[in-house]
């Protein structure tokens, strides 16, 4: 009985709710540290206003050597002080990276000690089990006694079903707290990506500076000439090959009618969707070398992707998708670069049991992901929008480039204002809360400026 009644006293102590996780005791130290770190962020961006308002005008002034001169020093000094802020939110986000560690930690600690608290359980419930008023009758042991081992048994099996129910609710917990990690590190790998990306920027811009005054020799009549001569003709923009992220390069005329096209359809510049598909593959050497197997969610999107490849007549084994970063997911499919969770919503496919493409109604998102999956060609909203008579292929250029133009104007771009498509560019990259990031605004402005390079060619073909 003494055992019984220490082991109660066991569980009281194994039991009782554990400490207070990490981030919500943020020391006074740290958030001082946040708090500087912010206020520098704050600082870079006003600077980097400046920089813009200067690059705004030295590129709507009258095309001479000095503007130029002052327009790659706009870009230099901007896409630095970018690099800066992308920095400062790896740092910030490094912090934020340590606390879900050390909560995983934590969790994971209570998580051992409550799945050893309920072996510990069953073991003493089979100990009681194993009681029978036969075996007490035969014993000394006076009906007092037993009637006490019963309130004790009464007392492990309700500690029993609390234990079971602190087990699920710390796993729930720690699921959250790894997907909450893996998205922070997500997000460091994607800002380390862009950080890349800009660098490589400055050194392009640089090099152009240098160039451009070693041909001149700061002479303006210099420069003029070499205006005269890169003018391109219509034939030559044609002919250029636009490069597709994913798939082989085409034609400039062949992407630009397809994207024109979308324009039509969906009111996102075609200028602004050829921006976009531009920056995608400047983005990465990742492109096209991953596979399903390896660099695709296996949760989220290893199961649709199965189900469209199939239905588009294909072996999921054959076809290119993205690779899969240092931290997160790759297997992001064609130009466009679509996972395929997101595809669903644009290509047709919907969970047979809810009937949609984005609401798990009732069911988990494992549950939703993992389908099954059905193929409506009604649903097919890229397909609609051309006219196609099969399903839509998102490794086809004319189909990715019809796609990103739909998500772009799902994104706001159709508003066509810069400020509307350079945000919906953002949100093309980082999604709706990542787009309101600062880090991420190169992105943003690497778009509108391969689409004002891209509209001075459009201006060049229709004779304006």
């Amino acid at each position: 009985m003494r055992r019984i009644l220490f082991f109660i006293s066991f569980l009281v102590l194994v039991l009782e709710p554990f400490p207070v996780f990490a981030q919500t005791n943020i020391t006074t130290q740290v958030a001082d540290y946040k708090q500087k770190l912010q206020g520098q962020l704050n600082q870079i961006e006003k600077q980097i206003a400046v920089q813009q308002t200067l690059l705004d005008n030295a590129q709507n002034q009258h095309q001479t050597l000095q503007t130029q001169i002052n327009v790659f020093n706009a870009k230099i000094r901007k896409t630095q002080l970018q690099i800066r802020a992308i920095n400062l939110t790896i740092t910030q986000l490094s912090g934020n990276i340590n606390t879900h560690t050390q909560t995983l930690s934590q969790l994971s600690t209570k998580l051992n000690n409550e799945k050893e608290s309920l072996a510990q359980i069953l073991r003493q419930t089979q100990v009681l089990d194993d009681y029978s008023i036969v075996s007490v009758a035969l014993s000394s042991q006076n009906v007092s006694s037993f009637f006490r081992d019963l309130d004790a048994f009464v007392s492990i099996k309700s500690s029993l079903a609390d234990s079971f129910s602190n087990i699920k609710k710390t796993s729930s917990s720690t699921e959250a707290e790894k997907e909450s990690l893996q998205s922070r590190l997500s997000e460091q790998e994607q800002l380390r990506t862009v950080a890349r990306l800009a660098k490589q920027a400055v050194q392009v811009q640089q090099n152009n500076k240098q160039r451009l005054l070693r041909r001149t020799k700061g002479i303006e009549a210099n420069y003029q000439k070499i205006i005269a001569s890169s003018q391109k003709t219509a034939a030559q923009i044609r002919s250029e090959l636009f490069s597709l992220r994913g798939s082989a390069a085409i034609p400039f005329g062949t992407a630009l009618a397809y994207a024109k096209k979308a324009e039509k359809a969906t009111g996102t510049r075609a200028a602004v969707t050829l921006g976009v598909l531009k920056q995608e593959t400047n983005l990465g050497e990742n492109l096209g070398t991953g596979t399903w197997r390896v660099d695709m969610s296996p949760r989220r999107d290893q199961p649709i992707f199965v189900y469209i490849t199939r239905t588009l007549g294909f072996s999921p084994d054959k076809m290119p998708v993205s690779k899969r970063p240092s931290y997160g997911w790759g297997g992001a499919m064609g130009p466009g670069q679509f996972i395929p969770s997101t595809w669903t919503c644009y290509g047709g496919f919907v969970n047979t049991v809810t009937g949609s493409c984005s609401n798990r109604g009732r069911l988990s998102w494992k549950e939703f992901y993992r389908g099954p999956w059905k193929y409506v060609a009604s649903k097919d909203r890229v397909r609609k929008l051309l006219g196609a008579s099969v399903p839509s292929n998102p490794w086809n250029p004319q189909v990715a480039i019809m796609a990103t133009a739909m998500l772009m104007a799902d994104n706001g771009a159709s508003a066509q204002t810069r400020f509307a498509e350079r945000r919906a560019a953002l949100r093309y990259f980082a999604g709706w809360s990542g787009a309101k990031n600062p880090a991420y605004s190169f992105y943003g402005d690497g778009v509108m400026g391969f689409a004002r390079r891209f509209q001075k060619q459009i201006n060049i073909l229709n004779g304006s």
